[in-house]
């Protein structure tokens, strides 16, 4: 298992590639020690692919407390479905008590979603990837034209990696498109969050996400009340920083 690459000659080799062949690549050099993160969106296709690839592959899965109910029930519905172990992830109470309790539980609608995001994803998210070598995500440059459009299938994390550990991203789905996706998991049957039925796409917090309609992109039914170029929750905060 190698722990230095070539991240720049990887992301150029593997540009074009298949998802299923970053994913062999990830797995090639990390193993059983790359993570998945699912969020109970339509990344279930990574999870599926990774399955595929390694029965014994490691998801983890963010819950911020204020999830939907259709989303608590579809993560449940992919552990039973791939009778794999999903480690869900929960905020710091120490860190989460007092916002709610100096500022409420919506907060983020009058001082934007940074401060809650920071503490109800960031935080844990963090906390984890301080324990891992590499993760893969369901990042895809159709999702933001505004944040995501350059996302690589290989890099170095620029919002997580330390300058004595560094973190390595993959993101297999980067050049699949929406459409792909859900042909994909039509065409394989597999399981998704109901809630894409009401015409959610892109799928996070209860309070932070509402249906889009025709012709909308998929990105502003998230954080809908804030400035449009920069809806990312900073999980992928690498992104904003290239784009700058």
């Amino acid at each position: 298992m190698s722990q230095t690459l070539d991240v720049a000659a990887l992301a150029a080799a593997y540009a074009d590639k298949s998802p299923q062949e970053v994913l062999k690549l990830a797995f090639e050099h990390f193993g059983d020690d790359l993570w998945i993160s699912f969020s109970g969106a339509e990344d279930v296709v990574l999870v599926d692919m990774a399955w595929k690839l390694n029965k014994n592959v490691r998801v983890f899965s963010l819950d911020t407390g204020r999830l939907h109910a259709q989303t608590y029930r579809f993560i449940e519905q992919v552990r039973e479905h791939y009778g794999i172990a999903i480690e869900v992830l929960s905020p710091d109470p120490r860190l989460l008590e007092p916002l709610v309790r100096e500022k409420g539980l919506f907060s983020f609608y009058k001082d934007g979603h940074g401060e809650c995001c920071g503490i109800r994803k960031i935080e844990p998210l963090k906390r984890k990837l301080a324990t891992v070598s590499a993760w893969a995500t369901g990042q895809r440059r159709d999702q933001s034209p505004g944040t995501r459009s350059k996302v690589a299938a290989l890099e170095l994390d620029s919002a997580f990696s330390s300058a004595d550990k560094p973190l390595y991203k993959f993101n297999p789905l980067a050049n699949m498109s929406s459409e792909e996706v859900w042909g994909y998991i039509r065409m394989l049957e597999i399981p998704y969050n109901p809630l894409h039925e009401q015409g959610y796409i892109s799928i996070g917090c209860e309070p932070c996400t509402r249906p889009v309609l025709p012709n909308q992109h998929e990105r502003e039914g998230r954080w809908w009340w804030e400035e449009a170029t920069h809806k990312e929750c900073g999980l992928h905060a690498g992104n904003l920083i290239a784009k700058d």
